[in-house]
């Protein structure tokens, strides 16, 4: 796949480097889309820190029974680590002014991301087939809740992920582009540490686990 011509003719009239991280072209003002990402991403994770919070808390009830986590979610984390590894080199090759190849890792990277909602689904459907349904079981609740909850992100992901590809379809200037790949890598990455903890809750945190960290068991 290659860069799309006019994008090609772009980098070769005009911005001749890569925007700084923290400032706009304007002077050392912080950049606009830099400071909403942060603030955004601070928000998402106090949501998830109290979402993680009541799943623990919750653990206690009598009615609570541990589910095993299905095996599509392997599959999920390994496409989600190849989408976040493939933004990052794509942020690395726009930086270095490889422009083809920073084009084809972007694609690769939503479409990693793409297939990890996929495999999500499918875990869905592999629960519900073993009767584990949203209601009932407050264990199947959570983890219903907590998963469509991080697919909501991706999928929010995806949106920006598609703006950021589609500069390489129209005369935007390098600049911009490569602030927008490197505030994509960056929620990419975000949203991997986010799932790994997850994962990690929902896998192998049990109620015998926070007994005995609580010292209470």
């Amino acid at each position: 796949m290659s860069t799309p011509l006019m994008f090609r003719a772009s980098m070769e009239g005009g911005d001749h480097g890569i925007a700084p991280d923290v400032s706009d072209r304007h002077g050392n003002r912080p950049d606009p889309a830099t400071v909403a990402l942060w603030a955004f991403m601070a928000v998402a994770t106090s949501l998830f820190s109290l979402f993680i919070a009541a799943y623990v808390m919750r653990m206690d009830g009598t009615d609570w029974s541990v589910i095993a986590m299905p095996w599509q979610l392997w599959l999920s984390t390994m496409m989600l680590i190849a989408g976040s590894v493939c933004l990052q080199l794509s942020n690395g090759f726009a930086r270095h002014r490889r422009w083809d190849g920073a084009h084809l890792l972007l694609v690769s990277g939503g479409v990693f991301a793409i297939a990890f909602l996929g495999a999500q689904l499918w875990a869905w459907q592999t629960l519900l087939e073993s009767r584990v349904a949203p209601a009932g079981n407050p264990a199947g609740s959570f983890f219903y809740l907590l998963t469509a909850m991080h697919g909501l992100h991706v999928a929010g992901g995806l949106a920006g992920w598609g703006a950021t590809l589609s500069g390489f379809h129209r005369q935007i200037g390098a600049v911009r582009v490569a602030r927008r790949m490197r505030l994509c890598a960056r929620y990419w990455h975000f949203l991997l540490a986010v799932w790994l903890v997850l994962f990690g809750t929902l896998g192998w945190l049990t109620p015998e686990v926070v007994r005995l960290i609580c010292g209470t068991r």
